[in-house]
């Protein structure tokens, strides 16, 4: 019997794009579950930008990931003297941009506010070129944690928006950030 997906257990990983450019190629399958996934890479000094890059981002979770959705732009050509009916051909898909926002991370030495995600926005609105770009998983699991039960993949991402928190004295609540992806394709993938 078919069981409903639950959306309140997933994990979302931001990976450094390994295609330089464009391809029409789908993205490769991922070989190996985003909980082995390694630790950001170093940071190399002298390099361009996208080299400086981490490899990994957003590392910590986030609470909420919207816009995984693809729409399909229908064009209509209207037929003289054909009044009662219009011609419907395939065009473009459209992309929405990933809306991830997640509570902001402070390192548990004592040290300040995770910047990884605002830096990524920044050093392309400096002009860094190239521009690193960053491939994603999104993964849903079953209620136990232990089986994923849907896995969305993004190719090429960069950053659209960044938001920082609300700010509010008399509500205590935690800061969250939110980060607005524009990314080249969508797919939801098959799980094993």
């Amino acid at each position: 019997m078919p069981e409903l997906v639950q959306t309140f257990r997933f994990r979302v990983r931001l990976t450094r794009s390994a295609t330089p450019a464009r391809t029409t190629a789908p993205p490769p399958p991922i070989p190996r579950p985003l909980s082995e996934a390694g630790a950001p890479g170093p940071a190399a000094a002298g390099q361009g930008a996208a080299d400086r890059a981490p490899d990994r981002l957003g590392d910590g979770g986030f609470q909420e990931c919207a816009g995984l959705a693809l729409e399909a732009d229908v064009r209509e050509y209207l037929q003289g003297g054909a009044n009662d009916e219009v011609v419907r051909r395939v065009g473009r898909v459209r992309l929405q941009p990933l809306v991830l926002k997640r509570g902001m991370l402070v390192a548990a030495d004592g040290g300040s506010a995770d910047t990884s995600l605002w830096d990524w926005l920044h050093g392309m609105v400096a002009g860094g070129a190239p521009v690193p770009r960053y491939d994603g998983d999104v993964e849903v699991l079953d209620p136990a944690g232990v089986r994923v039960v849907a896995h969305w993949t993004f190719v090429r991402g960069l950053p659209l928006k960044i938001t920082g928190p609300t700010l509010n004295a008399r509500t205590g609540e935690i800061a969250v950030e939110e980060l607005h992806i524009a990314h080249e394709g969508l797919r939801l993938e098959r799980t094993p």
